[in-house]
C-alpha cells in the first residue's frame, strides 16, 4: 500500500508532515477560530487574523502529533490509521516529538502575542486533548465528552483573540460547537465501529451501534439547534443574529436533524456516514451565516 508513497521521496515527506499534523482537520479548526474572531472584532486587524491562523494551526498540529505518538501501536492495528507516518515507518517517534514540541511552543507563543487569554485557552486545549482525551479513548465512551472540550475551543478562541475577554458570547460559541461534536463523532464512531474495535477504542455512548446511540445523536443535534438560534433573542451580549439568519441557521439544523433521525430509522453505516458529512457541512454553514449576518446587519 505504501510503496507508491515511498518511491518519491519529496512528496512522501510532505504527505507525512500533512498526516502527522492532520492538515485538513487543522485547517477546519483554523476556519472556526477565524470565524469566531470576525464575530468578536470591531475592526478587522489582518495581522491578528494571520497570527490567529498560524497559532491555531500549530496548536492543532501539536495535539495531533502528540496523539499519534501516544497511539502509534494502536494505529498500526486499524486500517484507517495503519499508514500514518509512525506506524508505517516513514517517521521516527523522535522526529514526531520534535515536530509536536516545536508546534506547541510556536502555537502558544504566537497566541500569546495576541493576548494572554488566547494563549491560555490554546494551552488548555493541547493539554486536554493529549493528556486526557487520548488516554481515555481506550477506556470509556466518556472520552468523547472530554475530547469535545478542546474541539469546542477554537470557535470561542477567535472571539477571545478579538476581545481579550471571556463572557456570554464566546461561551455561546463554545456551547454550539461542543454540542455539535457529539452527533458528528458518534456518526464517525458508528461507521468505523469495526475498525475502532481493532484498536480497542470506545467511541459510542452505549458502546454499540444501537438505538440508544442513535437517540443520543438526535438529542445532541436538537441541543445544537437550540443553542444556534439563542443569539436571535438578545440574551447573548454582542453576539446577535437577525431573524433571517436565525431561519437559515434553523433550516441547516433541521437538515442535520433529518439525517440524525435517518440513522435512528436505518441503523446502517451508510446512514452514519451521511450524518457525518452533513454535520461537517452544517457547522461550516452556520459559522458562515453568523459572520455574514454580522457584517450585513
Amino acid at each position: 500500500m505504501s510503496k507508491s508513497k515511498t518511491t518519491i521521496a519529496k512528496p512522501s515527506v510532505l504527505s507525512d508532515f500533512k498526516e502527522i499534523t492532520k492538515m485538513r482537520l487543522a485547517l477546519s479548526v483554523v476556519f472556526s477560530s477565524l470565524a469566531g474572531y470576525l464575530l468578536g472584532v470591531e475592526t478587522v486587524d489582518f495581522k491578528t487574523l494571520t497570527l490567529l491562523a498560524f497559532g491555531g494551526y500549530f496548536m492543532v498540529g501539536a495535539s495531533n502529533a502528540f496523539n499519534q505518538i501516544i497511539e502509534k501501536d494502536l494505529d498500526a492495528l486499524m486500517d484507517r490509521t495503519k499508514n500514518r507516518p509512525i506506524p508505517a515507518g516513514h517517521m521516527s517517534v523522535n522526529t514526531a516529538f520534535i515536530i509536536a514540541t516545536l508546534f506547541t511552543i510556536l502555537g502558544i507563543g504566537i497566541l500569546y502575542t495576541i493576548n494572554k487569554q488566547t494563549a491560555m485557552f490554546g494551552a488548555i486545549s493541547i493539554f486536554i486533548y493529549t493528556c486526557m482525551y487520548t488516554p481515555l479513548k481506550t477506556k470509556t465512551p466518556i472520552a468523547v465528552f472530554v475530547g469535545a472540550i478542546p474541539g469546542a475551543i477554537p470557535f470561542m478562541l477567535g472571539w477571545v483573540a478579538a476581545t481579550n475577554d471571556f463572557g456570554i458570547e464566546p461561551g455561546t460559541l463554545f456551547a454550539l460547537q461542543f454540542f455539535w461534536q457529539f452527533p458528528h463523532f458518534w456518526a464517525i464512531g458508528w461507521f468505523l465501529y469495526d475498525d475502532y474495535k481493532k484498536g480497542g477504542f470506545f467511541m459510542l455512548p452505549t458502546g454499540k451501534q444501537d438505538k440508544g446511540t442513535a437517540v443520543q445523536c438526535i438529542m445532541y443535534t436538537i441541543w445544537t439547534i437550540l443553542v444556534s438560534i439563542v443569539p436571535v433573542f438578545g440574551f447573548t451580549g454582542r453576539l446577535q443574529l437577525s431573524v433571517v439568519a436565525m431561519v437559515l441557521v434553523l433550516l441547516a439544523g433541521l437538515w442535520m436533524l433529518y439525517y440524525a433521525i435517518g440513522l435512528f430509522k436505518k441503523m446502517t453505516e451508510k446512514a452514519a456516514k451521511q450524518l457525518m458529512l452533513v454535520s461537517v457541512s452544517y457547522i461550516t454553514l452556520v459559522q458562515i451565516i453568523y459572520v455574514v449576518d454580522k457584517f450585513i446587519r
